[in-house]
């Protein structure tokens, strides 16, 4: 059997060419210049992440993808603030980042909801905790938990919730702060197939519906290239910028564009750079018998 034949991953229609000339005249909302990363242990320093650099404009979402131990959470945790840098800076929309702020909302790949809170509660805990007036909160919460399709569950408990409603409060939990930039560090990876696909579709409806940036960190190469305007691929140990993709694929997204050959090519390009071809090891072990039956077909 003939292997397919794919076409350049750079290549791009022109309307997918006149999308990105398009974002790249928006303005840039996360810049981030030379962030270094160390770690410090009795067994010496580790260098977590060198020199990363990029920039994500308004409203663009970007994925960031990589082998095991590229550093995509450390990254993450950098730009909400939760870990300090050790080189670089990171500014939203110019400012310094110095700590987490109201600027930028994260969802986690845990469920990180409150258990004692019900589904409203939840969404209006940052609002509250902000100063807002609860009835103002009140209002905020809902018109999130509708934007997220859980209005008969606002009453609701998270252990009364399926994986994928519990991560659609969390998402609509960082969303009513407003902020200018959603992180979202693998927050399908715990999802079985058929629900982390249904999370895909809604995260791109509340994309298009919602004035928000999105940084969002994933292992899955298809979920990488349907989810993204453009794909930042690190390499490991330490983490360094391999290549920053503009993904081909045009708007609106659906999944039937999986099988499209500018996808597949995509998608290839990906995976030959995280796994290039012949570079993982041949794993050699002895298989012990467990049974004395004997299994020879006659």
């Amino acid at each position: 059997m003939s292997s397919l034949i794919l076409p350049n991953y750079q290549q791009q229609s022109p309307e997918v060419a006149a999308r990105f000339e398009r974002l790249k005249s928006r303005p840039v909302s996360l810049k981030v210049e030379n962030l270094g990363k160390t770690f410090h242990s009795h067994q010496g320093e580790v260098v977590a992440l060198k020199d990363i650099s990029f920039k994500v404009h308004h409203r663009e979402f970007l994925s960031v993808i990589g082998p095991s131990g590229c550093g995509k959470s450390t990254l993450i945790r950098i730009l909400a603030g939760l870990e300090t840098l050790s080189s670089g800076e990171v500014k939203v929309d110019g400012n310094p980042v110095r700590g987490p702020g109201p600027d930028r909302g994260m969802v986690f790949q845990g469920y990180t909801l409150f258990p004692w809170l019900t589904v409203k509660a939840n969404v209006m805990f940052g609002l509250e905790m902000t100063g807002s007036a609860k009835i103002y909160a009140e209002q905020e919460a809902r018109q999130w938990i509708q934007l997220v399709g859980l209005e008969k569950f606002e009453n609701a408990y998270p252990h009364q919730l399926s994986g994928g409603m519990k991560q659609r409060v969390a998402i609509a939990r960082a969303l009513a702060n407003r902020p200018k930039i959603l992180l979202m560090d693998e927050p399908f990876g715990a999802l079985d197939a058929q629900t982390r696909a249904h999370m895909q579709s809604y995260l791109l409806k509340i994309w298009e519906a919602v004035d928000v940036t999105i940084l969002f960190i994933t292992h899955d190469l298809d979920e990488a290239v349907y989810l993204s305007d453009r794909i930042l691929v690190l390499k490991a140990h330490p983490g360094e910028v391999q290549e920053m993709i503009e993904v081909p694929v045009a708007h609106p997204r659906n999944r039937d564009q999986f099988v499209q050959p500018e996808f597949l090519a995509t998608r290839k390009h990906i995976e030959d750079m995280i796994h290039p071809p012949g570079d993982a090891p041949e794993l050699e072990f002895k298989m012990p018998r467990m049974t004395d039956v004997d299994n020879t077909i006659h």
